[in-house]
């Protein structure tokens, strides 16, 4: 069930980082760059993780300011996620485990800092400015934060069983 309040998206927030943080702080390096079968890794679903926060923050700034936010980034629809994701992979090719692991947190601590400074009406008042959607704030941040956290901690546990 989604957050309704600030109270309980830093609630969610906090549990699903934490048990992410937890889950590849054992990870080794090797087992990190291990490809499956989709040519993906578990340093690949991190540094997607940490990519798609500041996407969120991006469209929130974008937002308030008035500008034009692209969904979900700037020449590519919804639809088009899968090579969006692609594209994104090969340009985090490069990226390190360390990396990977330090853009999440960051990226997380930035996360925490916007939900921090908002109040509940801000989160969950109205829907996000230039989303075209009645989502409010809260509910992308959730999308972006603690939703991709626990999707992340499923990839990771079946790509360490399956290793």
């Amino acid at each position: 069930m989604a957050a309704t309040s600030k109270a309980e998206l830093q609630s969610i927030t906090q549990k699903e980082y934490s048990k992410l943080k937890a889950l590849i702080s054992a990870v080794s390096v090797k087992d990190a760059l291990r490809k499956d079968d989709e040519d993906t890794s578990i340093k690949d679903v991190i540094g997607h993780r940490a990519h798609w926060i500041d996407l969120f923050l991006g469209w929130y700034a974008d937002g308030l300011a008035g500008k034009q936010v692209h969904f979900p980034a700037e020449g590519y629809k919804w639809n088009e996620l899968r090579r969006y994701n692609a594209e994104l992979r090969q340009k985090q090719a490069r990226l390190s485990w360390g990396e990977a692991v330090t853009a999440l947190d960051q990226a997380e601590e930035k996360l925490n800092a916007l939900i921090q400074s908002c109040s509940d009406t801000e989160l969950y008042g109205d829907p996000m400015k230039g989303a075209h959607n009645n989502w409010t704030v809260g509910r992308w941040a959730e999308a972006a934060g603690p939703s991709h956290f626990r999707s992340a901690a499923k990839y990771v546990r079946s790509r360490l069983k399956s290793i």
